[in-house]
């Protein structure tokens, strides 16, 4: 990548933040300061009542609103492709002896700006819908590609190839079946659908609807909240789980809540740690980043956003 290019993208990322931080100090001036902190039981000191929401450590009341716009940015010194997920016609070389299609492994970088929405419709119930507003992601070709992309081998192929525009965009509703009590966990499940917006790209969005089935549980003790779970995707074509994580979840005080999850499938696994920062009782700052344990993982991937509740 240019010099230029970098710095130009520095320059974007820096813009970005500091919107995200004015809009937060805007936030706790507007807003009278309270206690974050409310009379819960103990079990529930980390997270208080609401309900689980896909954003990490984060939760939603019955008629509460959060507003979460955030940036995303990934990594990737290994990304698996084949030929025809790009539009390229499979050539001999790009099968393998029983004629299977091969993946070939280049290099990926992400951008995202995001925008998220949850409500609580009950005590018990709460819907999601978030989207990527715009999403630029370059995906360099693998050196040893001799046949899909890897230009000076087969004559007007590319040694990139990259997307621009809208990006992946879907809706989700989460339903708790069973509360947490002092002894017994919280049980929850929840039903997302990814909407088919990006027909005519390779690398953004979606192609084909998906839906996603998830399945989680969460228990607080003194030292902290652990919310295991695993979710079952349909892409059209094939059932199968597509990940599973372990989060940990504790309030360090009024202000400060930690979150620490470990997620991903046999081939892809990373490791997230975030800082949530309470600027106001309606607005907290979001700060993570994720390494990637596993050769497919994302190297790094860190985000920034304020969550807005009201």
């Amino acid at each position: 990548m240019k010099r230029k290019d970098c710095q130009a993208k520095k320059i974007k990322s820096l813009k970005i933040l500091f919107v995200l931080f004015f809009l937060g100090w805007m936030a706790s001036s507007a807003w009278a300061q309270e206690g974050v902190r409310q009379h819960f039981p103990a079990y529930l000191g980390d997270r208080g009542t609401g309900v689980t929401t896909s954003l990490f450590g984060t939760y939603v009341r019955k008629g509460e609103w959060i507003i979460y716009p955030f940036y995303e940015y990934e990594k990737f010194s290994v990304s698996e492709y084949t030929a025809s997920e790009l539009g390229f016609t499979p050539l001999p070389g790009d099968k393998d002896s029983d004629g299977q299609e091969i993946d070939h492994k280049g290099k990926e970088e992400v951008q995202e700006a995001l925008l998220f929405f949850a409500y609580g419709i009950t005590e018990d119930i709460a819907v999601e819908f978030e989207t990527a507003l715009y999403e630029t992601k370059t995906l360099t070709m693998d050196p040893n590609d001799k046949t899909s992309g890897f230009k000076g081998n087969v004559p007007g192929r590319l040694d990139q190839f990259k997307e621009s525009g809208f990006g992946a965009t879907q809706a989700e509703l989460r339903w708790r079946f069973s509360r947490e009590t002092e002894t017994t966990w919280e049980k929850f499940v929840a039903f997302e659908v990814e909407f088919p917006l990006q027909k005519s790209k390779k690398l953004i969005g979606a192609q084909d609807w998906e839906i996603v089935t998830a399945f989680g549980w969460v228990k607080g003790f003194p030292w902290g909240t652990i919310t295991p779970r695993f979710s079952i995707e349909y892409d059209g074509e094939e059932i199968g789980v597509c990940e599973c994580a372990l989060e940990y979840l504790k309030r360090v005080s009024d202000s400060w809540r930690v979150v620490t999850t470990l997620e991903g499938d046999l081939d892809e696994i990373s490791l997230i740690g975030e800082l949530q920062y309470f600027i106001s009782p309606h607005a907290f700052l979001k700060l993570n980043t994720g390494i990637g344990l596993t050769e497919t993982a994302p190297d790094v991937a860190p985000e920034v956003g304020v969550a807005f509740t009201f």
